[in-house]
């Protein structure tokens, strides 16, 4: 008897799934006319986190925003970007370490960080090689950089793009306005031995450190300051600590977007064009709304007590000399892209 109710409530529950079945596959109109119609194949998007170590307020926060919305839109769904701000998965050495692993798809990192890799970045970094904004929006977009990007592909990892971070500048307890106010003074460098190198030239002492320590270790006088641009300033609120910005000018070092090597590999050709053409007109945006932010920036620093200093750049373009002389004699493959570069300037 039991074996007999068993194989009723088998049969009733393969009849309500058949029912359930038919119900989701019916194609047929309201007039009983059977149409043939194909249901298109479920899109899996992927979803590629980036990592970010400045605020929801950067300008390249807002570019990374508006460049994911238009890759979701045009690959169909098939590719978004989560973008983690304010370095919580890690500074941008770390970030650079997970993206190779692939724990995370993507970053935006500092020229310095991606140097480490191959030494000819260091040509992009030099200080003062760049004129002004345009002429940097120029050696970024003009493709003279893409033999370079390629060629720390075998780590791991491929540089799509770069964008402008404005000019650094140094900022301390006090107004530098020579070689010699530097003197003694212990300010915040990315970490390489090209930025230390360029700050003691410029007549400090260069400190490598992680940006998110250089806070601290200002008010606890381990440093005398820092140098960055006036948004970074800004949001990490270094003018409480440091509050004379004065105009150095003296760097104008990319942030290179990279992307983890079989993420991008395994992209479709089609899908690989529409994220080249979006990070190419992103990059475009993010130089063009640049001045904008600086000048945002600028107006809650002032408000905020700091004080900016014009200054005269040439003693410290005069000292940073040997710098540029020793990087472009490095290779010959370094010294044509300088030379390129400059070009570029006239």
């Amino acid at each position: 008897m039991f074996k007999k109710i068993m194989s009723i409530l088998i049969v009733g529950i393969m009849l309500i799934s058949f029912v359930g079945c038919s119900k989701t596959n019916d194609t047929s109109t309201d007039a009983g006319t059977d149409v043939d119609v194909d249901t298109p194949a479920a899109v899996t998007t992927q979803v590629l986190k980036l990592s970010f170590n400045q605020s929801e307020n950067h300008p390249q926060y807002k570019a990374l925003e508006t460049f994911g919305k238009h890759l979701e839109e045009e690959t169909g769904g098939a590719y978004a970007i989560e973008i983690s701000p304010n370095a919580l998965l890690g500074d941008q050495r770390a970030s650079s370490e997970l993206v190779q692993s692939g724990a995370i798809q993507m970053a935006v990192v500092g020229n310095p960080i991606v140097e480490n890799f191959n030494k000819d970045f260091a040509v992009i970094g030099l200080p003062y090689i760049y004129d002004s904004l345009e002429h940097q929006k120029e050696v970024f977009t003009s493709g003279i950089l893409n033999e370079l990007f390629a060629s720390v592909s075998g780590n791991g990892f491929e540089v799509v793009g770069a964008f402008t971070a404005g000019s650094r500048n140094v900022y301390a307890d006090k107004a530098i306005e020579k070689p010699a106010d530097l003197s003694g003074y212990k300010i915040r460098v990315m970490e390489s031995d090209t930025m230390k190198k360029m700050l003691d030239y410029m007549g400090g002492i260069g400190t490598p450190m992680a940006q998110g320590e250089v806070y601290t270790a200002v008010q606890q006088g381990v440093l005398e300051g820092g140098e960055n641009n006036e948004v970074t300033y800004v949001d990490l609120k270094h003018y409480e600590i440091a509050p004379y910005f004065s105009y150095t000018q003296h760097l104008m070092v990319p942030d290179l977007i990279i992307i983890n090597n079989n993420i991008y590999a395994g992209m479709s050709n089609e899908n690989k064009e529409i994220f080249n053409r979006l990070m190419n007109e992103t990059i475009e945006n993010q130089f063009a709304g640049w001045n904008d932010s600086v000048e945002d920036a600028k107006k809650v620093a002032i408000e905020n007590g700091a004080t900016f200093v014009e200054l005269d750049i040439r003693p410290f373009q005069e000292n940073v000399t040997p710098l540029h002389n020793e990087v472009t004699a490095s290779s010959e493959k370094t010294k044509k892209l300088y030379d390129e570069i400059r070009t570029l300037a006239q």
